[in-house]
C-alpha cells in the first residue's frame, strides 16, 4: 500500500476546509484495514484522474452512488438502486469509455416543415450497455418503481430484452478472447438519463469495490 497516499487520504478526510469542496470517503472506518486498503487504491487511480481538466466518473458500489467529478470534486451524484458483478478482481484500474450510448431519434417526415429539435435529455436511452477498455461491460437497466401501468410494461420488457441478450452472450463469446467482467446497475428512469447524458467518449472511470458485500 502506498504511504503517501494513505497520508494524504488521512488529511483529505480530516481538514474541514477541504472537506467542503472534495467529498473523500468521510464515512470511512479507518478500524477496517480491507476498507482502508480499497479506499487507497481509489484515491491513488483518482489522483491521476483529478490532476487533468476531464470529467471522470468513480462507480462507488460500497455507497451504491455514481459519481460525476471533475479534478477530484463532485459535480453530480447518482444512487444506485442495485447492482451485481461477476468478478470484482477485474473491477481495479482505470477504465476508459470507448463508446457512449447511442441516441435513437424520431424521424421527421419529408416535407413535413419541422425542423429537428435539438438532443435533449429526453432523447437519451433507459436502458443500454457501455464498453470499457480494459475489458468491461457496464449494463444499464431501469427500474419500473414509480412508473405509470403502461410505462412498466415497456421498461419491463426492454429488462426482459436485455436480460436475454446478457444471458446469450456469455454462450457466445469466443474462448480464446479476452475475459470480459460484467456490471450491472439497477438506475431510476430520468438517472439512466442523466448517466447517458453525461457520458463522453474516453470517459475515464474508477470503480470502488464492496468491502462488506
Amino acid at each position: 500500500m502506498n504511504l503517501c497516499a494513505i497520508i494524504l487520504l488521512l488529511v483529505l478526510t480530516s481538514t474541514p476546509s477541504w472537506g467542503k469542496d472534495i467529498d473523500v470517503f468521510p464515512d470511512l472506518n479507518f478500524n477496517n484495514p480491507t476498507e482502508l486498503q480499497e479506499a487507497t487504491r481509489v484515491l491513488e487511480e483518482e489522483l491521476k484522474l483529478a490532476a487533468r481538466p476531464q470529467t471522470y466518473l468513480l462507480i462507488d458500489l460500497d455507497r451504491d452512488t455514481i459519481h460525476i467529478k471533475g479534478r477530484g470534486i463532485d459535480l453530480h451524484k447518482i444512487p444506485i438502486i442495485a447492482w451485481s458483478v461477476g468478478s470484482h478482481e477485474h473491477l481495479k484500474g482505470i477504465h476508459r469509455l470507448v463508446a457512449r450510448p447511442p441516441v435513437v431519434r424520431r424521424k421527421i417526415e419529408p416535407g413535413a416543415g419541422a425542423e429537428q429539435e435539438p438532443i435533449s435529455l429526453a432523447d437519451m436511452p433507459v436502458d443500454y450497455v457501455l464498453s470499457l477498455s480494459p475489458s468491461l461491460r457496464i449494463t444499464v437497466v431501469p427500474s419500473v418503481a414509480g412508473e405509470s401501468l403502461l410505462q412498466r410494461v415497456v421498461l419491463l420488457g426492454k429488462v426482459g430484452w436485455r436480460n436475454v441478450k446478457d444471458w446469450t452472450s456469455k454462450f457466445l463469446t469466443h474462448p480464446s478472447s479476452e475475459p470480459t467482467s460484467h456490471l450491472r446497475l439497477t438506475l431510476s428512469v430520468d438517472h439512466a438519463q442523466s448517466l447517458a447524458w453525461s457520458l463522453v467518449d474516453g470517459m475515464p472511470l474508477v470503480i470502488r469495490r464492496p468491502t462488506d458485500k
